[in-house]
């Protein structure tokens, strides 16, 4: 198969190698353009460029892919398959319709359900105990088109984002590579999604880690987790920011206000919550590196009473 492959993050590069590697010829890959990175602003690669030039494939970065000379561009290269793995732009329905077979996108989520951006990170947020990779027809809708493969991943108890990350990113490389033989086979079903059925989730920033203490325990862990590494859960210790990056649940005390340090020992220090209250396992205080929270409490002096 001729496939153009689009994609930008970690996440899209295992199913770029899983393509190569099956066999098919990847005749053009479309990523976004390198931005500045760190403190000198030296524009870096995305990891799907890195990947593209360490195999000698050609390379199209469109700061926008819908604009007349970016699509005009891009319709030159013929195919039998476009395959998307969070590319990060909107596509038009030139490019939908261009290809022989049809364009495919591979969802780290179990559609219909958490269409849109960061679905791997709202699993782990909203709790859910498993999540999955799917293989979709592109539509013009966000995230609407016709279901051809699914594949259910369990969500473990200590489950990270980043943890999650790498677990979809291996399923779905290995069920687009299935996927394309099943098209190309002519053996694929579509399965249009049921709309009753979607949920629609949002892009994450980083003020959407700051800490509100008056949610349940269980609802922060989660959060912790979901936000792990990227882009972190957060408050405020001594006008410091504090990142916490492990924590477990515990009983508290419903007469505490939440955001109370309930206890402090010597690799111990408890948080009251809105039911419950969260054990600090591995934290982060501005200007310092991760570390286990005995480790935190031999350089940094914490008291019972003091306020989160």
């Amino acid at each position: 198969m001729r496939v153009v492959f689009m994609g930008t993050p970690d996440f899209a590069v295992g199913t770029l190698e899983a393509i190569i590697k099956a066999g098919h010829e990847v005749v053009l890959v479309v990523t976004q353009p390198d931005k500045p990175k760190g403190r000198k602003g030296e524009l870096t690669p995305p990891p799907v460029k890195e990947c593209a030039l360490q195999y000698g494939l050609p390379v199209f970065q469109p700061d926008r892919i819908r604009k007349p000379e970016n699509l005009e561009t891009f319709l030159k290269t013929e195919c039998d398959m476009i395959v998307v793995a969070a590319f990060g732009q909107i596509l038009p329905k030139e490019i939908l319709e261009h290809p022989k077979y049809c364009c495919i996108n591979v969802h780290a989520s179990l559609l219909p359900k958490y269409r849109g951006a960061a679905p791997i990170q709202w699993a782990i947020i909203n709790g859910d105990e498993q999540t999955g990779v799917t293989i979709q027809k592109m539509a013009l809708g966000i995230d609407t088109g016709d279901i051809i493969s699914k594949a259910v991943v369990e969500i473990a108890e200590d489950e990270t984002g980043g943890s999650l990350f790498d677990k979809l990113a291996d399923v779905g490389a290995q069920l687009c590579v299935k996927t394309i033989a099943d098209i190309e086979a002519g053996i694929a079903s579509y399965e249009p999604q049921d709309e009753s059925m979607a949920t629609h989730v949002g892009m994450i920033s980083k003020e959407f880690g700051i800490i509100d203490f008056t949610k349940p325990a269980k609802e922060i862990e989660c959060l912790i987790r979901g936000l792990n590494p990227w882009p972190s859960a957060f408050t405020r210790l001594k006008g410091k920011t504090f990142k916490i990056w492990k924590a477990s649940v515990v009983p508290g005390k419903s007469d505490c206000a939440p955001g109370t340090v309930l206890r402090v020992g010597k690799n111990e220090m408890v948080v009251q919550t809105g039911k419950d209250a969260l054990s600090l396992l591995e934290v982060q205080i501005e200007g310092k590196k991760r570390m286990d929270i005995g480790s935190f409490l031999r350089g940094f002096e914490v008291q019972e009473g003091e306020q989160l």
